[in-house]
Formats: structure tokens, C-alpha cells, sequence
């Protein structure tokens, strides 16, 4: 009778747990008995295991052996087990135990001749291990640099299990941690390049300042898309800690590049108008995998054609945005997305949607349908609304708009005075002040508060909508560098909210 121990990390959404796997080597017919809850992918590691195992020139138990992972209760997907696998029936077959093996957490996927293959979800598993001490963790050579993100943890990258099986033997070298991995390189759009709309220009400003969601009306070729997409350009560059965080999680979803994977600048994320309910907020079989409203985290989230997108899929928005993250539950457990993103809303006036509007030949109703898609709640959430028009040769010149650089200044300036008036509440953005802190601590006086009263005696506004404007009224005053907003600074925002297609 040989055993053997290994361990790895089960990832679940953005976080991990570590698994502890054994190998029991007994009497009887051979054979491999797999004991843990497990998805096919696993149960097929069996084969990709033995032949990676006898390719390797190594030998392959002749009778009954028996894997187990631990927890048995806790989902495991995946083929980031096989590394931890081959070594477990390495060390029983052989009758050793390598210290290193017993320090180690390891992760890879095995190609039939050995090779070391690289898998979803690294850096979350890395951070699991860091966190909970562990000294080491091995990964494939593809994977190093994202795994060279983590700090407090000896990484190391493998080629193959023959070198993976040399270094746990003290006789072999194996790739080390990657010095300050390059960053994904940032969008280079500059809002110079959208033509006349200074409207929507300053709408985009304000949005990017205060961390609010926008909405864009408009007819085709207005500058909309264009607009949305230098929003992210405007936002300050995340902090190391939203980094990783951010990174984690496209981490899972697959989408990181091997030389270039920390995501240091703010996401942009937009998703196809007919994009299903778990294409937005996440899904698919086992367990769920994040959606846009995840990728988007710390950035932007577009919803072009908004109109167009499924009522249900629209709907689905409305917890990710009122609580930061997702959870979704599927047949292998609940799996948790960080999902605190900028949502952007953009639509035509109509389904037609002429270039000129006086062109349109839609029907009272239609157009009333489709300017109604969005249900209250969920306008409601939208802090920011524009109209957008055909520009008319006269009202731009070339070079008239200001560059992304210059706009940003004065975002990153409005930041700063919001953070630091909300650092002693743990708040960063006006966008995510309380409305209960907004009346009691932070009330404005009257004057500057009687459009709202007005709005709301009228049935014009909500309560929800009024805390919404008032929180816009701040960052036009910290644009401004006023210390609190004036009257002006609140009808401006109130405009904002009713502007649009409502």
C-alpha cells in the first residue's frame, strides 16, 4: 500500500479554496476509481493523466489506485487538477515524498505527451494560496506572468511533469517569478476626435467625475458610441488593489494575454444589443462564469441599442447595480462577481431612426414603445440624460473640442475633492453617497433646494431621483471647485435628469 499528497485550488467565481488531493495505491485489478464531486472534465483526467504519466517515460500503478479530492462535498470543474494529479501518483507509486510536493500548491493542465498546459482562473487561485500562507504555488509557464502579480508567494512556471517531477526532486530548475509583468495596454481614443456636441461632451465630463450612469438619444452617427468609448479614457487609473481585482476576473472569464495581463486602466465592455440574460449578467452550465456587467467592474459598461435588448435581460441590471456584485447560482453552487460598474445607455429616437427625425415614419405609439423600454426602477438608477442633435456645419470648427488630456485633469481634480469629502465615510465617488447622509450631514440650504421641492410637490421627481440630483449637483460643484453646490449646480442637474426620451 503507497499514498501520495497534493494540493491545488478550486476557483468559485473570484474566489478559491484549497484541495487537497491523495493517491491510495492498493491491491487488486488495476484500474483508477476517481472519488470527489467533479465535473467531465475532471473524470477525464484520468486518461490525460496515464498517458502523460507513461509518455514521460515514468510508471503507471499496475493495480487498483483510488484519487481523492478533498472536500468531497465541494464542487471541483476543470482540468486545472492534473498537475496535482500526475505528482500524487508519482509520489505513491514511488514510494517517496518530496518536501517541496508537501509546500506546493500546483496548477496546470496536462497534454498527453506531458506538456504543461495553461488554464483559466491563476491569479484568483494565487491569491487563495497567498492568503491562506501557503509558500509556493507552481503554474504553467503560459500563466507565470499572471501568476508573478502576486506578491508574498514563491511562483514558478513549468514546461513539463518531467521537469515539474526533476524540481520536486531537488535535480532540476524550474522558470521563476516574472519581474513586474507589463500592464494591458490602454485604449488611445481621444475625445478630440468626437465633432461639435459639447453638450454631450460636458454630460460625458460629468459622468466620468462623480462615477454616474449616462444616457445618449439621439439619431445614427450623432458621435454616441464615440462618445461612450472615451469615457474609460477620462477615469483615473485603478489602484493596485482594484487592479488585481479586476484582473481576477477576467482572469476567470479567459481573457487575459499571457505577456501583457495586469488591466491597470478602467474596462470598456459592450456587449451585442441581442445579448441574453446570461450573457449580461453571467451564466452557463456548472458553474457560472461572469458576464458583461463583471468584466465591467471599475469600468464601463455600454448598452448601445439599448432599446433593442430584451426587457428581462434590461431588468437583470437592476441588483448588480443597486448592490456592486452578482451572485448566481447554478447546479455546481453559487459563484460571486464583483460587478460595481459605470453604466452608459445609448438608443435612437425611434425604430426607424432616420438621420433627420422630422424624416421618421414610425406611428405615435411605436415611437412611444420604444422610447419606453426602460422600465422607472431602472431610469430611475440613470443620474444623467442627454439628447443629442445632427451637428450643422456651423456650430464646429476643426480642433474646437478639447482632448481627453485636458477634460481629464479636470475630472482627476473633481475626484480628489470628492474623495477627500467622503473618505470619512468610506465613500470614494459622489455616486455612491447615501441619501440619508446626503439630508443629514451634507444638506443644502434652502434656496438652493427649492427646484427639487418643487419637482418632487409635482410628482415630477421621486425621492430616490431627487438624492440621485442632488449627488450630480456635488460634482458639478466640485468641477467648479466649489465647496458645496449652488442653486445653479442643482437646476443643471435637475435638467440633466429630465432631458432624454422621458
Amino acid at each position: 500500500m503507497a499514498l501520495g499528497r497534493a494540493y491545488s485550488v478550486a476557483v468559485h467565481g473570484v474566489d478559491g479554496e484549497i484541495v487537497e488531493i491523495e493517491a491510495h495505491i492498493t491491491g487488486g485489478l488495476p484500474g483508477v476509481h476517481l472519488v470527489g464531486l467533479g465535473d467531465a472534465a475532471l473524470r477525464e483526467s484520468r486518461d490525460r493523466v496515464r498517458a502523460a504519466i507513461t509518455n514521460c517515460d515514468f510508471d503507471w500503478p499496475q493495480t487498483r489506485l483510488t484519487l481523492a479530492l478533498s472536500p468531497a462535498t465541494l464542487p471541483k470543474m476543470g482540468s486545472v487538477y492534473d498537475l496535482a494529479l500526475a505528482t500524487v501518483v508519482l509520489s505513491a507509486q514511488g514510494g517517496v515524498s518530496w518536501p517541496r510536493l508537501e509546500k506546493t500548491v500546483l496548477l496546470g493542465e496536462l497534454a498527453l505527451d506531458g506538456r504543461i498546459r495553461p488554464v483559466k482562473g491563476v491569479l484568483p487561485a494565487v491569491l487563495c494560496a497567498q492568503k491562506q500562507g501557503w509558500p509556493a504555488v507552481v503554474v504553467p509557464i503560459d500563466n507565470l506572468a499572471e501568476a508573478s502579480l502576486v506578491s508574498g508567494i514563491e511562483v514558478w512556471g513549468a514546461r513539463s511533469l518531467g521537469q515539474l517531477r526533476a524540481w520536486l526532486a531537488g535535480k532540476g530548475d524550474l522558470d521563476g517569478r516574472l519581474d513586474n509583468p507589463p500592464a494591458s495596454p490602454g485604449t488611445a481614443m481621444d475625445l478630440a476626435d468626437v465633432v461639435g456636441q459639447s453638450a454631450a461632451r460636458y454630460a460625458v465630463e460629468v459622468a466620468a467625475a462623480g462615477a454616474h450612469n449616462l444616457m445618449m438619444t439621439g439619431p445614427p452617427g450623432v458621435g454616441k458610441t464615440m462618445l461612450a468609448q472615451r469615457l474609460p479614457g477620462l477615469l483615473p487609473a485603478l489602484s493596485s488593489e482594484e487592479a488585481l481585482e479586476v484582473t481576477a476576473i477576467h482572469s476567470v472569464a479567459g481573457l487575459l494575454t499571457g505577456e501583457s495581463p495586469l488591466i491597470t486602466r478602467p474596462p470598456f465592455v459592450a456587449p451585442h444589443h441581442t445579448s441574453s440574460v446570461a450573457a449580461l449578467v453571467g451564466g452557463g452550465s456548472g458553474m457560472a462564469r461572469p458576464g458583461a456587467v463583471s468584466r465591467a467592474h471599475r469600468g464601463v459598461l455600454f448598452l448601445d441599442e439599448f432599446a433593442e435588448i430584451n426587457t428581462n435581460a434590461l431588468e437583470a441590471l437592476r441588483t448588480p447595480l443597486e448592490d456592486g456584485e452578482i451572485r448566481l447560482a447554478r447546479r455546481q453552487g453559487v459563484a460571486r462577481y464583483p460587478s460595481r460598474f459605470q453604466l452608459v445607455l445609448a438608443a435612437n429616437l425611434c425604430p426607424c431612426a432616420p438621420p433627420d427625425p422630422r424624416d421618421c415614419v414610425c406611428g405615435a405609439a411605436e415611437r412611444r414603445r420604444y422610447r419606453s423600454k426602460l422600465s422607472g426602477p431602472l431610469l430611475d438608477r440613470v443620474d444623467l440624460r442627454v439628447e443629442m442633435h445632427a451637428s450643422r456645419a456651423g456650430t464646429f470648427s476643426a480642433g474646437d473640442g478639447e482632448p481627453t488630456a485636458v477634460v481629464r485633469e479636470r475630472v482627476l481634480a473633481a475626484r480628489r475633492a470628492a474623495e477627500e469629502r467622503w473618505r470619512p465615510h468610506g465613500i470614494a465617488t459622489n455616486a455612491e453617497v447615501s441619501g440619508a447622509l446626503l439630508r443629514r450631514r451634507f444638506a443644502l440650504d434652502a434656496a438652493a433646494t427649492a427646484p427639487l421641492r418643487t419637482a418632487v410637490d409635482r410628482g415630477a421627481l421621486s425621492i430616490r431621483g431627487m438624492d440621485r440630483t442632488v449627488r450630480v449637483a456635488w460634482t458639478l460643484g466640485d468641477l467648479a471647485g466649489r465647496s458645496s453646490p449652488n442653486k445653479e449646480d442643482v437646476m443643471r442637474a435637475l435638467a440633466f435628469r429630465q432631458a432624454g426620451m422621458h
